[in-house]
C-alpha cells in the first residue's frame, strides 16, 4: 500500500486526503495549527500539526512515505509569509523525505501574460511580483528534486466561488471593456488530478502540469451568466471594476497535457461547475 504525507489540509488538501483514503492509500496529514488538526480527528486518517516553515517541526515527523504533497495555502500573506510556507516548506519536506516523490501545488499565476495568448508548461513563466517569484524558485527546487509541479488556476468548487459570492453580496460593478480572461478549476477536478499525478509519479517525475478548466471566461460573461441563472439584475456598470488578486494577467492555460495523462475533468467550464456544483452548495 502507498503511503502519502499531505502537507496541508485545507481546501484541496483534505478533499485529496479523502479520496487518496477511498483509493486504498494509506494517508496522513499535517496542518500549521493544533485547531485545524483538532477539527479533522474524525477522519480516517491520522492528523498532526506540524509548521512545515520550521526546520525542527519537520525534522521531528516521524514515518515515511512514497508521496509528499505540498498543497499548503499562505491565506493571502505577504512576501514573507509566501517564502515561509512554501519555499522554506518544500525545502524542508524534500530534505526530511529524500526518497519521496513530491507533489508541489503551485498556481497558474506564475504565467505573466497579458495579450489573451494561449500557455501551456513551455511557455514563459517569470513572474514581476515577488511572492510569484517566490512560488518560482519553489517550483524550480521541486523539479531538481525530481518532483511534480501541478499549476492551479483559480480554484471554486461547493461553498467557493468569488464571482457568486461578489454577485451576491452586490460589491462588484461589471467594466464593459474587461475583456481579460480568468481560468477556474474545480476543486473536485484538482484532486483527482492530484490523485492522477501520484499515481502515475513514475512517469511525471520532474514534470509540470498545469490544472485548470477547458474554457476561461471573462467576468463580464459570468455576471451575465449568473444574472440570467438566479433572475436577479446584472451588477451596475463603472470603469476599471475591481480585479482580482491575480491582478492584470490575460491568458488561456491550456489543460492537454494533463488530459493526455486521462485526466477527464468532472467541470470542465464555468457554467457547468455552477450548474452542477457550486449554486447547489449554496442552496440554489
Amino acid at each position: 500500500m502507498a503511503r502519502i504525507l499531505i502537507a496541508g489540509c485545507g481546501y484541496v488538501g483534505e478533499a485529496a486526503a479523502n479520496l487518496f483514503q477511498a483509493r486504498q492509500w494509506e494517508v496522513e496529514g499535517c496542518t500549521h495549527s493544533a485547531e485545524s488538526a483538532a477539527r479533522l480527528v474524525d477522519r480516517p486518517y491520522a492528523v498532526r500539526a506540524v509548521d512545515i516553515g520550521d526546520p525542527a517541526a519537520v525534522s521531528a515527523v516521524s514515518g515515511e512515505f512514497d508521496v509528499v504533497l505540498q498543497s499548503v495555502s499562505s491565506h493571502g500573506g505577504e512576501a514573507a509569509d509566501y517564502c515561509r510556507v512554501y519555499l522554506e516548506g518544500a525545502r524542508n519536506l524534500a530534505r526530511r523525505f529524500p526518497s519521496a516523490t513530491f507533489v508541489f501545488t503551485s498556481s497558474t499565476s506564475v504565467y505573466p501574460q497579458k495579450d489573451g495568448a494561449t500557455v501551456d508548461e513551455t511557455s514563459a513563466a517569470e513572474p514581476v511580483p515577488e511572492k510569484g517569484r517566490i512560488l518560482r524558485e519553489t517550483e524550480r527546487l521541486v523539479l531538481a528534486a525530481g518532483g511534480i509541479v501541478a499549476r492551479l488556476a483559480g480554484i471554486h468548487g461547493p461553498g467557493r466561488s468569488f464571482f457568486l459570492s461578489k454577485f451576491l453580496e452586490g460589491v462588484v460593478a461589471v467594466d464593459p471593456d474587461d475583456r481579460r480572461l480568468i481560468n477556474q478549476v474545480h476543486r473536485d477536478d484538482i484532486v483527482s488530478a492530484l490523485v492522477l499525478l501520484a499515481e502515475r509519479r513514475g512517469d511525471c517525475a520532474g514534470e509540470i502540469y498545469n490544472v485548470a478548466g477547458d474554457q476561461p471566461i471573462t467576468a463580464n460573461e459570468a455576471y451575465e451568466w449568473l444574472s440570467a441563472r438566479l433572475e436577479k439584475p446584472l451588477p451596475p456598470l463603472a470603469a476599471r471594476a475591481v480585479r482580482s488578486r491575480r491582478g492584470e494577467s490575460n491568458k488561456r492555460v491550456s489543460n492537454k497535457k494533463l488530459r493526455a495523462l486521462g485526466w477527464e475533468p468532472l467541470y470542465p467550464t464555468f457554467q457547468i461547475a455552477m450548474a452542477k456544483s457550486i449554486l447547489p452548495s449554496f442552496g440554489f
